[in-house]
């Protein structure tokens, strides 16, 4: 696609807006009230597997702003300080994600649920999915699995202790690749679910991983009847992934902890490390109430509804397309 022509046509647009009508009307009959907020800040995710993008020249601050990757920490602050529960449709913004399934800039669909336990926030994040999607939609019976358990049965590894060079067999992987991902558990991991596991799950189901590894936790709570798992999980359609979700961490000093082990993390990957938000650290130190929050691509969302592979097929103006 070049010149003027937009990525995507008006039919498109319409599904897009049916979409959104039918996610509101969820959100509205649960009694979960919207917000919005800023997309600007100085600070940025330390999460190494994201990067944000940087605004570096600004009027308005003598350092670098970021673009929010998420409407996440400012959300937790809105609940510590006594809102209900919420939910935000807007705009964020990623480094170094451009192709087939991935847009530097894209939709998310943000929640937070008071009291939410793990299998309660799997439940609504399948009710919303399916109700958004309309007729047609999958059942929201979905196949649920333990991370642990799937990985040992598509590539015979203990995801907690098989030793690296076990999980670089079962990856199929050569010399070049062993020497760029190196001692990384994390990474083989990932490589290892997007490899070999998520191609098992079945193409028009939904599907559900959860419990995954402790140090994959990120903002997530450990699972109390095991810490070496997060009380986190993942939606998938097919082999597209579409919602990511988690009962969150309360604790202000394990945050703070993660924080400074992901800093530490990023500058062994030769990335730059963030800078901390303090006001997230204040937020939990204030009290943030027992929740569960969830994370849903409204264009992977649409994806499954046009029944296309292609994300350039739902954005109006797809990053490459309009230049």
């Amino acid at each position: 696609m070049t010149g003027s022509r937009p990525s995507s046509g008006p039919r498109a647009a319409i599904n897009r807006a049916a979409l959104l009508r039918r996610v509101r009307g969820y959100f509205d009959r649960a009694g979960i009230l919207e917000v919005d907020t800023p997309a600007l800040s100085r600070y940025a995710v330390s999460d190494p597997q994201i990067e944000s993008l940087a605004v570096d020249e600004s009027a308005v601050s003598p350092g670098p702003l970021y673009l929010h990757t998420s409407p996440e920490f400012c959300m937790k602050r809105l609940l510590a300080a006594g809102y209900p529960d919420i939910f935000s449709i807007c705009r964020v913004f990623r480094d170094g994600e451009a192709g087939r399934r991935h847009q530097p800039e894209f939709t998310m669909i943000e929640w937070y649920r008071r009291d939410f336990d793990l299998p309660g926030i799997i439940d609504d994040t399948l009710q919303l999915i399916v109700e958004a999607l309309g007729p047609g939609a999958p059942s929201a019976s979905a196949t649920i699995v333990d991370y642990c358990e799937v990985l040992t049965q598509a590539c015979a590894v203990d995801a907690l202790q098989s030793p690296i060079e076990a999980l670089a067999d079962a990856a199929g992987a050569d010399a070049d690749l062993r020497a760029a991902i190196g001692d990384d558990r994390d990474a083989w991991l990932d490589l290892l679910l997007a490899t070999r596991v998520i191609p098992t799950f079945a193409a028009d189901r939904l599907t559900v991983v959860r419990h995954f590894p402790a140090s994959q936790a990120e903002l997530a709570r450990l699972c109390p009847s095991d810490t070496r798992l997060a009380d986190r999980f993942e939606v998938f359609h097919g082999h597209v992934e579409l919602a990511n979700g988690y009962v969150e961490l309360t604790n202000a000093d394990e945050q703070r902890e993660r924080i400074r082990l992901d800093n530490e993390n990023r500058r062994r990957r030769g990335q730059r490390v963030r800078p901390v938000d303090a006001g997230l650290l204040d937020a939990l130190d204030d009290g943030l109430p027992d929740c569960a929050g969830v994370a849903l691509g409204l264009e992977r969302l649409q994806m499954v509804h046009d029944r296309t592979e292609d994300i350039r097929d739902v954005i109006t103006f797809a990053f490459g397309d309009s230049e």
